[in-house]
């Protein structure tokens, strides 16, 4: 008797794998199809799953020079000048700046805005300073900084963010970009990322104490513009700047 139980529960251990054979491709075929997807790894390399479909861009910062981000696809933007639009420097090829509306290399530095300087047909703009032509408010938007490796808001920061809410909160009309930016130290890929999370912080914080977050666009730079070479300069690429 005990001989034939453990011959039926040998029996039925072998019906139930073969069943689980037959079953989990059929499981495995209920995954997403490209062009839909569930999430980023769903997509092809460089893509980004959006509203559940792969698109090549979340913004204008996905985009390589001279293109912006046109519903989840990246697009030469042009004029019938046929220089590229713009709204800021870095929608603009490397050897070119966003000037009065278009993407052209800069002839001077008085092109450049206040402070800025004309390098190789690119303006190199103070912090803070913006590639807009609209006149921004007369009030002080200052950097907030960041501690190294850190996107976590410290006092300092916080108290800096608080003192440019007051500002842009009386500067009704204007919107304001925060770029996010790192120290050279570390990958490209790693870095980039950090900075979308400073500026991802700086935003959310603003957002906290009353700032419309229809007003506030993040733009992530990771070490592009990066010019320390020492502990001391490392210190000041670590920020996220306020542009109107």
């Amino acid at each position: 008797m005990m001989s034939r139980m453990k011959r039926l529960d040998v029996k039925l251990g072998a019906l139930i794998f073969l069943g689980a054979l037959v079953f989990l491709p059929l499981w495995g075929g209920c995954s997403v199809k490209y062009p839909k997807c569930g999430k980023d790894a769903d997509c092809h390399a460089k893509e980004f799953c959006i509203n559940g479909e792969c698109q090549q861009c979340r913004d204008n910062h996905d985009c390589s020079a001279g293109q912006v981000c046109n519903k989840g696809r990246c697009d030469m933007v042009s004029s019938s000048s046929g220089a590229a639009g713009c709204t800021d420097d870095v929608q603009c090829p490397a050897n070119q700046s966003c000037i009065d509306g278009r993407c052209r290399p800069c002839a001077s530095d008085n092109e450049c805005g206040d402070g800025g300087k004309c390098n190789a047909g690119r303006c190199a703009r103070p912090a803070g300073a913006s590639s807009s032509s609209t006149t921004p408010p007369k009030c002080n938007l200052e950097p907030v900084y960041f501690d190294f490796n850190e996107a976590v808001l410290s006092s300092d920061a916080t108290s800096t963010i608080e003192r440019n809410a007051d500002c842009i909160k009386k500067s009704t009309g204007h919107r304001v970009i925060l770029v996010g930016r790192t120290d050279p130290r570390g990958t490209e890929e790693y870095n980039l990322a950090l900075s979308d999370r400073r500026a991802a912080s700086v935003k959310d914080r603003l957002s906290r104490i009353g700032v419309d977050s229809g007003r506030m666009k993040t733009v992530a730079k990771g070490e592009l513009e990066a010019t320390g070479n020492d502990e001391g300069g490392w210190a000041k690429d670590r920020r996220v700047d306020f542009q109107w």
